[in-house]
């Protein structure tokens, strides 16, 4: 692999994490000003925040012709969100779910996901299909802000703590607006250079776009995710570190790819790979946020654990399968029929055994 490959790649993700870090705190800091409810910067902002790199690589993938990195990035994002960052927040310490993500915000990712498979059964991503995409964001959005009159004082007091407070001097002001378009232009050259970077590699490690799209570029633009979360975590503020990533994820579908099509000089073709393990494996993570984030509103260490378990065999599976290993097979009996069928089983015995518990809790609240 040529250094200025490796150059391209590494200072692309540095210039990326850095940009989004920019955006976050510059447009955090200037809603929270204008009167934004915090829960909005929270389900919005932070989160678009935080996507943004997926945002740049993905439009400028498929501006420039290669997307299947930007179908890859987004699927990749996804579950290297839930499975890996979700899984070392909570091993840092265990993640507080908030009831209404459970009840409103998993679901919908989990609805959201399925609608993408749905969309690329005819094996592309059209302009129609990012209409439909982008408006769902518009309308999440929506959402959110007349979902922001029931904020807490406790989820006012964490953005204080982690933006800081309004500060309503036009210096201020001024001072925020040019970190965001610090962070804009970051973004832009940083998506560049690594597309450029990972588009190289796939080429010398003779493996797919989709591949490297998947992996490389999943981990280098899920950077701020993974840092928003385990600094929150770190904080004390571990429902702000769950709630980063099933928001991301919401983004990285709706905003992501709908922006991504629209911009595509042609439809984004779906590779059939894509379709018969990612997408699903995408579906998969988000169905088993729900048993877990169940059980008793935590995610306990060991939960974490298991999530990092199960994305080194994701990983592991995707390198066998780009490499044409003989184990593959033996691999993949191992796993569909033995390991997966377990942890779902236990997963959905956890997961019911909490609901029976929050169900009996409800009646006796009642009477």
């Amino acid at each position: 692999m040529e250094p200025l490959t490796i150059v391209l790649f590494v200072v692309g993700l540095t210039l990326l994490v850095a940009g989004a870090e920019l955006l976050v705190r510059g447009a955090s800091r200037i809603a929270v000003t204008f009167g934004v409810s915090p829960l909005v910067v929270g389900l919005t902002i932070v989160a678009f925040g935080t996507s943004s790199p997926e945002m740049a690589v993905s439009v400028s993938s498929a501006y420039g012709g290669s997307a299947d990195v930007a179908v890859g990035n987004v699927v990749g994002s996804n579950i290297f969100n839930v499975l890996l960052i979700l899984g070392l927040s909570a091993l840092v310490a265990p993640l507080v779910v908030s009831q209404q993500l459970v009840r409103r915000d998993v679901p919908l990712m989990i609805g959201i996901s399925v609608l993408l498979l749905v969309l690329a059964m005819d094996g592309q991503i059209g302009r129609l299909d990012g209409i439909l995409l982008f408006g769902g964001v518009v309308a999440y959005t929506a959402a959110a802000i007349i979902g922001s009159r029931r904020a807490t004082r406790q989820l006012q007091e964490e953005y204080a703590e982690e933006f800081g407070e309004a500060d309503k001097s036009t210096g201020s002001l001024l001072y925020d607006a040019g970190r965001v378009v610090v962070g804009l232009v970051l973004l832009v050259i940083g998506s560049e250079w690594l597309v450029d970077g990972a588009t190289q590699a796939a080429e010398a490690l003779r493996v797919s776009d989709l591949v490297i799209g998947l992996t490389l570029v999943a981990a280098g633009t899920s950077m701020p995710e993974l840092a928003t979360s385990i600094v929150a975590s770190i904080r004390g503020e571990r429902d702000i570190a769950v709630g980063n990533v099933v928001g991301s994820n919401i983004f990285n579908i709706l905003s992501v790819l709908g922006a991504s099509s629209l911009v595509a000089p042609v439809a984004i073709p779906v590779a059939d790979s894509a379709m018969r393990v990612d997408i699903p494996v995408m579906i998969a993570v988000a169905l088993a946020c729900l048993p877990i984030f169940f059980t008793g509103w935590v995610i306990a260490r060991w939960e974490g654990a298991l999530l990092i378990a199960m994305y080194g065999g994701y990983v592991l599976y995707l390198y066998l399968d780009a490499t044409d290993n003989g184990a593959l097979g033996l691999f993949a009996i191992a796993t569909l029929g033995f390991v997966l069928p377990v942890v779902a089983a236990v997963l959905a015995v956890l997961g019911y055994r909490a609901f029976r518990e929050e169900r009996r809790n409800g009646h006796r609240t009642a009477a």
